[in-house]
């Protein structure tokens, strides 16, 4: 299906990576050394990269994806995917003597939750020099959005690039790693799950580690709760965002669909609090369907149920 994506529509660029999901659904997730039988089988476009250039897609982006593939089948596939979706690959680069991404996925349980391993993969190769080959992109852009299945030093590539431009810098530090002071000081949001910002800051309670990424320097933070919804805070308030209560059928890339749309309302200029709103309606449809970015609402879906 193609996106009903505006031409009218934000310009997002996301540097990221791809990957291909291979899912198993299972009744419980096992346990160290546990097998557990009798799980159905899919595969599904993923990575949380293409995961949030599709969801920013479908809220009526412009996208423009900056990623690497293998020479493989599952690369072809996931750029032949993207691309149905209107966003620009010209920037998704194919290499060679690398496999393409690909991530096995364990989602079981009443809630849904799931287990992720990423293999090591082409994603690993993308470097500051792809993101520095397409520095005029940045300059007509109005947001640029990272995550950290790619390398580090590629990541600020991207945000010295979109602080340079005054384009606003979003980054969802997943899967959390240490990062550098000067990171901090260029993001325009992060969005951190609880984990995340835990590991970030050593402190459990989202509140506190909230405020602690805002000392570091960070102007919004955008901390994701599950089926609590999301607390933003920012140097002057907070507030918590409540998510819609839906039955959960696949929890795989809900996060990214909040991230995606959390983007495209601060490229719109939405104040954070009304982005963040609109971003939990998103993920809670996500939430409600299988398959990552098979799974992510249009635009007038979303409209539907927010105001």
């Amino acid at each position: 299906m193609v996106s009903p994506t505006s031409k009218k529509g934000p310009r997002i660029i996301v540097v990221g990576s791809s990957n291909s999901d291979l899912v198993v659904q299972c009744n419980a997730l096992p346990k160290p050394g546990e097998t557990v039988l009798g799980g159905a089988f899919a595969q599904h476009h993923g990575g949380k990269g293409a995961n949030q250039a599709v969801a920013a897609a479908r809220a009526g982006a412009q996208v423009t994806f900056i990623g690497a593939h293998g020479k493989d089948a599952f690369g072809r596939a996931a750029k032949a995917a993207l691309r149905r979706e209107g966003i620009d690959v010209r920037h998704f680069r194919e290499l060679e003597g690398v496999p393409s991404g690909v991530a096995l996925i364990m989602v079981g349980g009443r809630s849904k939750e799931n287990l992720i391993a990423v293999a090591r993969s082409a994603n690993d190769r993308l470097a500051p020099e792809d993101v520095h080959a397409v520095r005029e992109a940045f300059r007509a852009c109005t947001a640029v959005v990272c995550q950290l299945e790619i390398k580090l030093e590629t990541v600020l590539a991207a945000a010295e690039l979109a602080v340079r431009n005054a384009v606003p810098f979003i980054l969802n530090p997943a899967p959390a790693r240490k990062l550098p002071p000067k990171l901090f000081k260029m993001v325009h949001t992060i969005v951190p799950n609880v984990h995340e910002a835990a590991v970030l800051t050593g402190r459990e309670e989202p509140e506190e580690a909230a405020r602690r990424l805002i000392a570091r320097g960070c102007k919004n933070v955008v901390i994701t709760l599950g089926s609590k919804g999301a607390l933003v805070v920012t140097a002057r308030r907070s507030m918590n965002v409540p998510a819609w209560m839906v039955k959960p059928v696949d929890t795989v890339g809900t996060g990214d669909c909040f991230t995606g749309w959390l983007t495209v309302g601060i490229a719109e200029e939405m104040d954070v609090i009304s982005a963040a709103r609109r971003a939990a309606v998103a993920a809670s449809i996500a939430v409600s369907r299988r398959g990552a970015q098979d799974g992510m609402p249009y635009r007038k879906e979303v409209e539907e149920l927010y105001s």
